[in-house]
């Protein structure tokens, strides 16, 4: 396990006005940062192809190139409303905590002053969950990860990622945080969707075993889910909501719900959009309360510097490789986010 913490110092954090008050505000964000991996061949994992002498030609300077891509894009999420790069940011498919520490340090976001909470996955690929956040912001107290063990017909170990709980102060507040990455689709939809099953299950005992302690608990669940916002797993294990009105004390909601249904998505495969990156909020979230965060808006990230510009594939996440064909990209995902506000009662402080 890797945790990095300070003091906490409070900063200030952006001001707007709006109906004749003033708020604060602080981004969460999700970014699966497609294959983020360094070019040593690690001989516990495999990632063999993704060397200097792999299949990929995964060079230094290849390296270097997506680290200062992705840290770019990680500094403008949510900007264009806060004035600020994002405080929370959960991210997939990094492969150690290394290429984490070469992504916070690259140059427009070593003065953010990020910390790291990262945790070694048994997934065969190598790759990993983390959490990455402002530590002027954020105050981790405890973080753990949680295995999630999966079985194929022959009953051999299927082996995948973890799921990360983060919990700490935001500010003032207790939070907890969860950052997931799904069993992919890999052999289909729905050959793979009890694996997807499984995982919103843990989820689940999760979130519950967070309840137990704390029934008034704040939850943000982000990640891959390798589903949609209308699949069983979230729909029917997590119980998610795209309305406020029809939130209940058993359910979650999810603002993903009113993107899909438009049509819009951050990966997209065979001429269709999907949206499985996702950020899935405790209804107490959504309450009025003084001197105390709320939800106040969604949104996917997604510029045109992160699409193709031309061609079948106009529109589509300008990513790093098409197959082996290195494109010099970005990600094959556009990142998500929310913002919370909180009504800043001392204004003139």
């Amino acid at each position: 396990m890797r945790i990095c913490t300070v003091s906490f110092v409070l900063i200030p954090i952006f001001l707007f006005a709006q109906e004749g008050k003033v708020f604060s505000a602080r981004t969460i964000a999700f970014y699966n940062v497609e294959n983020l991996f360094d070019t040593r061949n690690d001989s516990l994992i495999f990632d063999d192809d993704r060397t200097p002498n792999g299949a990929f030609n995964w060079t230094k300077e290849r390296y270097e190139r997506k680290i200062l891509a992705i840290s770019n894009v990680i500094s403008e999420v949510g900007y264009g409303l806060t004035k600020s790069s994002p405080d929370i940011i959960g991210l997939c498919e990094v492969e150690n905590i290394q290429v984490i520490r070469d992504l916070i340090n690259q140059p427009n976001l070593i003065s953010k002053n990020y910390g790291i909470v990262h945790f070694d996955s048994p997934d065969d690929r190598g790759i990993d969950v983390a959490l990455i956040y402002k530590k002027e912001a954020f105050i981790p107290n405890n973080s753990r990860s949680h295995r999630l063990l999966l079985f194929d017909v022959d009953d051999k170990r299927d082996y995948t990622r973890d799921q990360l709980v983060v919990s700490g102060f935001l500010d003032d507040e207790e939070f907890h945080f969860i950052v997931n990455h799904w069993p992919s689709r890999r052999g289909g939809r729905t050959r793979s969707e009890p694996l997807r099953i499984k995982a919103a299950e843990l989820t689940k005992r999760i979130l519950d075993s967070i309840y137990r302690i704390k029934p008034s608990a704040k939850i943000i669940t982000m990640g891959d889910f390798n589903d949609d916002p209308k699949d069983r797993s979230l729909k029917k294990v997590l119980r998610t909501k795209g309305r406020q009105r029809q939130l209940d004390s058993l359910s979650l909601f999810n603002p993903m719900d009113k993107f899909y249904k438009k049509g819009a998505g951050t990966l997209a495969y065979r001429d269709k959009w999907n949206l499985f990156d996702q950020l899935i909020l405790t209804p107490n979230l959504l309450e009025d309360a003084t001197n105390s965060f709320t939800y106040w808006k969604a949104g996917i990230y997604n510029p045109k510097y992160l699409q193709n510009t031309s061609g079948k594939y106009k529109g589509y996440p300008y990513r790093t490789y098409v197959g082996t064909t290195y494109q010099g990209g970005y990600s094959d995902h556009f990142p998500v986010y929310l913002i919370l506000i909180k009504e800043n009662i001392n204004p003139s402080n």
